[in-house]
């Protein structure tokens, strides 16, 4: 089998968003606002909990009854996205109302995300093998600023958005469009993400996969050079 493509997952596989406490202290910042230390810790640790922070929590196990279904379709467009994940914020009592629409609007800067330690070199690598990467994200907005303002948008040819599709990993019709816009065959393509459900869905499409785990930065220092190995 040869490998003529990479497909990767963004946020947990190439980028990690940062903690919920450095999300919510942020924000509070630029609000000019502040908290009491106790009670800062707590509401940190509840949005956490509560999976308020896209690409933070993998899994939201404590979601309303009046949010679940509006979570469960969250990436499929823009407005969805920003609907649920305010509204998991709001479990949470925060000192004024503008916070939850800001606290979605910092997840979306490139402040808010780091690559992993290799993400560069083993990205630039594949360029310099002729290997076309895409990246296939389950999303509700366009990350290619973040890519940008780190200096990895050079190294990807394409960005296949489950919120411009309408439709979410692992039904391989995003992982057949990465495909068709790279221009290989599902054979010929590898694909590489943190979630063994939603990105193990390549699978099916006949798509080699990857796994690596959904870990903080400093904890995964080399989890994506095993990629070139399988080249």
């Amino acid at each position: 089998m040869t490998i003529k493509a990479v497909l990767f997952d963004f946020s947990g596989t190439l980028f990690r968003i940062e903690s919920t406490a450095s999300w919510l202290r942020a924000v509070l910042d630029e609000a000019g606002l502040t908290m009491p230390e106790e009670a800062f810790v707590r509401a940190a640790e509840d949005l956490d909990t509560a999976g308020a922070l896209p690409g933070g929590s993998t899994h939201q196990s404590n979601v309303p009854e009046h949010l679940a279904e509006l979570v469960a379709v969250r990436d499929v467009d823009a407005s969805r996205h920003r609907a649920a994940y305010t509204g998991l914020a709001r479990q949470v009592p925060l000192p004024d109302e503008r916070l939850y629409d800001a606290l979605y609007d910092r997840h979306m800067t490139p402040a808010a995300w780091r690559p992993y330690p290799d993400a560069r070199e083993v990205l630039a690598a594949l360029r310099e093998r002729g290997v076309r990467v895409a990246v296939v994200s389950n999303i509700g907005w366009d990350p290619r600023p973040v890519f940008e303002a780190h200096g990895l948008d050079r190294y990807v040819d394409t960005y296949v958005l489950s919120y411009r599709h309408g439709v979410t990993k692992p039904d391989p019709r995003l992982f057949a469009a990465a495909c068709e816009e790279l221009g290989t065959a599902p054979g010929d393509t590898l694909m590489v993400g943190d979630d063994r459900i939603a990105d193990g869905g390549a699978a099916e499409l006949g798509c080699a996969v990857h796994f690596v785990d959904h870990l903080p930065v400093e904890a995964r220092p080399d989890g994506l050079r095993p990629v070139l190995d399988l080249l």
